[in-house]
């Protein structure tokens, strides 16, 4: 929900060396100001408090957040770029984020702005701190391109900037589209054996085995809007959709501590907890989204008047009282959201390690429910992957219940999913050692089938992934949708499916299910079936009427095959 993402002169991804080529900023080292722009009432200033040689530049003077040096360069379309730049806080302030980002305006005059390097949570004990992240110009011309350098959330902090550098980026592996369905095929297929026996008499010809795939077991699904599922006749068509299109849910905002209790003392679990037991009565599965999100601007007024151990007494309380009011519901639990992104708690608790006892607190209340962190700019963009690594390897080896790494991916707008970048952060992330689970997914396009290009570019990075256990989508409506009608898969009252949403359950529920049928002397009494994971009937057909007393269900699971015996006797 947010900006996005993601090196310097040398960086590492994914074990792969990265080495930069053509410089296209002039100055980095601003050894004067020259080649920079400072738009008032922006002041910029050298110092002598340089990373490297004589000079560094000083921000000072800014309005907005975003404000800082910037410089226009010229890209190539469809060419992959590297952002890096030495970077220092010059005045304390809790929780900002020092970054650089890029500016990206079409020939129509619309505007793409994308973070590409973030160095979070940053404080003038810091020093310089080196940020580095990438990029891919979009595929069709642009009219101009600026690079940006910034802190924020707040404005009137100062910060310097040193050995700024842009560079096209070279030596990662290129993802193509068989690469990808050899990843799927290996990752998420298995093997069905058959071995049919016939009696004398029964011609092979005559017999036909269908493999029909009833179900998948891979987790497919969406955030849904609690108040549309839950209102019945009127939104029938709503709540069907959710139904019968995915088999994981999040509940959007309904169990986010905000909606549950805005005013203290007044608790609202009903309307998440009707939708959640409306869901599951389908067998569809939920994850929890969130128990508290460390964002300032999404903590409550009445929490933000609580002393510090006060402040600790209700969390832990709040905490506890949820995990019990949907005990046995829930497979997952966002612990407290975008941690890269804000410190509300742990900077009210004085606690640098409060977010760790908030896992330990939820772990304790539920062990049974894996819990998660989940944070953005870490896959659709790579300007928070490094320190999200570190953070899954703290909170892994801290032993709080870890279960997993939540990766929003917000793509930008109107611009194509790298998958050659996807895979390096994915890469990069899967060596904590914890699994992975797409939970907010989004991407943005006017034209719905260029949008319908966007998701299936994104959906094949991700599924073509083998650390990836889960997709979920961050909204499908254009009626809810927190990005828009643009992002949605379904439109209008009659949830009419865009052209973005029939590519995409073209691919969940026919190019990635599988459903065949094979005559016998065609294919031998024993013979293959390759499929996707999930649940199947096996059906037999004789003389194109089916056998129903040798009908079969079998489950494909992940890492084991399945024998299917079939004896093909009785054909009255």
């Amino acid at each position: 929900m947010k900006f996005l993402t993601g090196a310097g002169l040398f960086c590492l991804l994914s074990n792969v060396v990265v080495i930069a080529g053509q410089e296209l900023l002039k100055n980095g080292g601003f050894e004067s100001l020259s080649d920079w722009q400072c738009w008032a009432p922006l002041q910029c200033f050298l110092t002598s408090d340089a990373y490297s040689g004589s000079h560094a530049v000083v921000a000072s003077s800014r309005a907005e957040s975003w404000q800082g040096p910037t410089q226009y360069i010229t890209v190539n379309p469809g060419q992959r770029y590297n952002v890096s730049a030495y970077m220092k806080l010059l005045s304390d302030h809790i929780g900002e984020n020092m970054e650089a980002y890029v500016d990206m305006e079409d020939q129509a005059g619309h505007h793409v702005y994308q973070t590409v390097a973030t160095h979070g949570s940053a404080k003038t004990s810091d020093g310089w701190v080196f940020i580095q992240g990438s990029f891919t110009a979009p595929h069709t011309a642009v009219k101009t391109v600026r690079v940006a350098f910034d802190c924020g959330p707040s404005a009137h902090v100062l910060f310097a900037v040193d050995e700024a550098s842009v560079t096209p980026l070279t030596g990662i592996t290129n993802v193509t589209d068989a690469y990808l369905n050899n990843v799927i095929d290996r990752e998420r297929k298995g093997d069905m054996h058959f071995n049919v026996k016939t009696a004398s008499g029964v011609h092979m010809n005559d017999i036909k085995i269908h493999v029909l795939q009833k179900k998948k077991s891979f987790p497919f699904g969406s955030s849904f809007n609690a108040h549309k599922y839950n209102e019945g006749a009127a939104n029938g068509k709503y709540r069907d959709f959710v139904n019968k299109h995915f088999n994981w849910v999040v509940p959007e905002n309904a169990l986010q501590w905000y909606d549950i209790e805005w005013t203290r003392g007044h608790m609202n679990y009903k309307l998440a907890l009707d939708a959640i037991h409306g869901v599951k009565s389908h067998g569809i599965k939920v994850r929890g989204h969130n128990l508290v999100w460390s964002v300032e601007k999404y903590v409550q007024g009445w929490i933000k008047q609580l002393s510090p151990t006060e402040l600790k007494t209700v969390v832990k309380h709040h905490i506890e009282e949820t995990m019990n009011m949907t005990r046995g519901l829930l497979e997952h639990w966002d612990v407290n959201n975008e941690m890269l992104h804000g410190s509300w708690y742990q900077d009210r608790a004085g606690d640098p390690n409060y977010n760790l006892e908030l896992f330990r607190i939820a772990h304790h209340a539920d062990p049974s429910v894996k819990l998660f962190l989940n944070d953005y700019n870490v896959v659709a963009g790579s300007g928070f992957t490094n320190d999200y690594l570190a953070q899954a390897k703290k909170y892994k080896a801290a032993n709080v219940g870890l279960g997993g790494m939540g990766v929003q991916c917000h793509f930008a707008e109107e611009i194509m999913p790298d998958a050659s970048l996807v895979k390096e952060r994915l890469d990069l992330l899967s060596t904590a050692g914890v699994p992975i689970w797409v939970t907010e997914l989004d991407v943005v396009a006017v034209d719905e089938n260029k949008r319908a290009d966007l998701y299936e570019a994104a959906l094949r990075a991700l599924y073509g992934h083998p650390a990836v256990q889960g997709i979920l989508f961050w909204g499908f409506w254009d009626q809810t949708h927190w990005r828009g009608p643009h992002a949605a898969l379904a439109k209008g009252n009659n949830m009419e499916l865009t052209a973005a949403g029939r590519r995409v359950l073209d691919l969940f529920e026919n190019q990635w299910m599988t459903d065949e049928t094979h005559v016998l002397s065609a294919v031998g009494n024993q013979f293959n079936v390759r499929g996707f994971h999930g649940d199947y009937e096996i059906h037999v057909l004789y003389q194109g009427r089916e056998l129903p007393h040798l009908m079969q269900n079998i489950t494909l699971y992940k890492g084991s095959d399945v024998t299917v015996s079939i004896n093909v006797q009785n054909v009255v």
